[in-house]
């Protein structure tokens, strides 16, 4: 692995840092009724140096962690770590991540590099079962909540952060698309 400092990050030099937004929604499936939720989220970026892969392939490496709790009662009701990768010579983007509910994820897409400015990004990756990008569930979540497609874009500027990100998913009996975004600051 590289240093850290001297990694080509990329598109994703502008994620870094610690990130903070009070105006989220949560479309969530419930057995009897469907809700939304306001939520307040942080989410820490930081860099990770990059890696090659087989003597082939260098991904430089943006690891984070985001904590999101209800407005309503100030209990977390998602945590999730990961990493954004970026495939420089391929002009691939990479979200890696895992939640503690029993599921790993890993979505990308291509990233226009001739679109790209140095106030103003967007990445927008997906991930989908049998597709080039995909999921690792438990059986658990397999049987009773299985995630079938994950749609996420991100808007970054200087000191604004915006998303949003649908994960389809299969439970109580019927598809669903589980829906959350976010507009947060760097702090």
């Amino acid at each position: 692995m590289a240093n850290e400092k001297t990694a080509d990050y990329g598109p994703l030099e502008l994620l870094f840092g610690t990130w903070k937004g009070d105006k989220g929604e949560d479309f969530a499936p419930e057995p009897d009724e469907d809700a939304t939720s306001p939520y307040y989220e942080t989410i820490t970026i930081e860099r990770a140096g990059d890696v090659d892969n087989a003597d082939e392939q260098v991904l430089a490496i943006a690891r984070y962690h985001i904590s999101v709790r209800r407005k309503k009662n100030d209990e977390t009701f998602h945590d999730q770590v990961g990493y954004w990768l970026w495939d420089k010579e391929n002009g691939i983007i990479m979200n890696s991540f895992t939640i503690p509910r029993g599921l790993c994820v890993l979505a990308g897409g291509k990233f226009d590099t001739n679109k790209a400015n140095n106030s103003r990004i967007t990445f927008n990756v997906k991930a989908k079962p049998g597709e080039e990008w995909g999921f690792v569930q438990s059986p658990f979540m397999t049987e009773k909540a299985k995630t079938l497609e994950f749609n996420q874009k991100l808007i970054i500027s200087k000191d604004t952060l915006s998303y949003t990100q649908t994960t389809v998913l299969d439970i109580y009996g019927r598809n669903f698309d589980h829906t959350d975004f976010n507009t947060l600051k760097r702090v």
